[in-house]
């Protein structure tokens, strides 16, 4: 079994991935604590901030679940597949729901942009993990660090550009 379908080669990224994911996610409380009169001043920002929560606890708990011993491909496969189908589709439901509220400062098109790193990604990951072949969790990783960037850009609108 080659690295891209075996779990326990990856265990030291899935740790340090629920690291940054945990403190990324402190670190976004704190941003919309600061400006929560801003954000619920906003339409389109309180959902922007759970999307943003939901990317960095999707990296924190696929992380976790990847951390599991003595685990199959495929029991991590349908686990991965299952929870990016859940924090993926809630994501982009926030997406949509948003998209009348950000144009005003971005096209809506960029900002499902933004997301889609984070999200489609992991289900590619699952998918080829399940199939074994495809590039399995090399996918779920990309997806990962595609949801701490767009998360990182959305705690950075929510902490310092919408004071601007």
């Amino acid at each position: 079994m080659t690295a891209a379908y075996a779990a326990h080669d990856w265990s030291d990224l899935f740790v340090a991935s629920a690291g940054a994911g945990a403190a990324l996610t402190g670190l976004l409380f704190v941003a919309v604590s600061l400006n929560i009169k801003e954000i619920l001043g906003n339409a389109g920002l309180p959902a922007r901030a759970l999307q943003t929560l939901l990317l960095l606890l999707s990296t924190v708990v696929d992380s976790l679940v990847g951390l599991i011993p003595g685990q199959s491909a495929t029991a991590l496969g349908v686990e991965l597949l299952l929870l990016s189908l859940v924090f993926g589709g809630w994501v982009l439901v926030l997406a949509v729901r948003m998209a009348a509220h950000t144009r005003q400062y971005v096209h809506p098109v960029f900002h499902f942009g933004l997301v889609m790193p984070g999200t489609l990604p992991q289900v590619v990951g699952a998918v080829t993990l399940l199939a074994h072949s495809g590039g399995g969790l090399y996918w779920t990783v990309g997806g990962i660090v595609g949801a701490l960037l767009s998360a990182s850009i959305n705690a950075w609108v929510l902490l310092v550009e919408i004071l601007r």
